[in-house]
Order: structure tokens, then sequence, then C-alpha cells
């Protein structure tokens, strides 16, 4: 009987690390996703400025949308990659979330990341799609 108790026990505590640590991974997730929406909001606010006065062309500056979201990214304890591209700026965000009770188990760090871009645009007519 002992040994069923034990056994037990051990699930009982794997089912709750599960329960815990994945609610912290998926918070975690929701974080990273946040975050890579809003530096790549910042990214896309870097229009050059030069085209846009001559004929009201919107147009990124490659270069300065790169660094508005990586500078938001290094304010935050997570890693990102940017890429810009044809109007628009894409954020990979990577993220580790540290285990609770899985820690004990083995397994010290869940790994997640976000994903999102974002488009330069003159107003709120004209969306691009």
């Amino acid at each position: 009987m002992t040994g069923f108790v034990v056994a037990i026990i051990g699930a009982l505590f794997l089912v709750s690390g599960l329960v815990v640590d994945g609610g912290l991974a998926l918070g975690a997730r929701v974080r990273a996703v946040n975050e890579a929406q809003e530096a790549a909001r910042a990214g896309a606010q870097q229009l050059d400025l030069a085209v846009y006065r001559r004929n009201a062309t919107v147009r990124l500056d490659a270069r300065r949308a790169r660094a508005a979201a990586l500078a938001y990214i290094a304010a935050t304890p997570d890693t990102a990659t940017v890429q810009v591209s044809d109007g628009r700026v894409t954020v990979i965000v990577h993220a580790e979330q540290r285990t609770q009770i899985l820690g004990l188990a083995g397994l010290g760090s869940i790994g997640v990341s976000g994903r999102a871009t974002a488009v330069a645009q003159r107003g709120v007519t004209g969306v691009i799609r």
C-alpha cells in the first residue's frame, strides 16, 4: 500500500506542476506577444519623413524602424529578432519562464515566443490588408 500512496502523491505533484507552470508559461506567451506587438508598432512609426513631405508617400525608414523596435525590447527582460521589409515590421520575441514546481523535477524553465507584424500606413482610411 505504501508504494501506491507514494506513486499517487508523485503523480499529483506532477499534475499540479503542469497546471501551475503551464499557466505561467501561457502568461509568459501572452506577454511575449504583447511585447512583439508594441515593438512592431514602435518600428512602424518610423517613417522616412523626407519622402513623406515630398510626395505624401508612406515609407518606412528601415534602419530607424529596426532600431525603434529593438529599443522597445531592450526595456524588457526578453530577446527579439526584428525584420523590416516591404513597409512591414515583424518582431519575434523569445522569453524564458522559470518553473515553480516542475523545477523540482528537473525542468528549470519553459521557452515561449510571440510574433507580431505592423504595417506603416497613413490615417485610418486606405487601410492596407
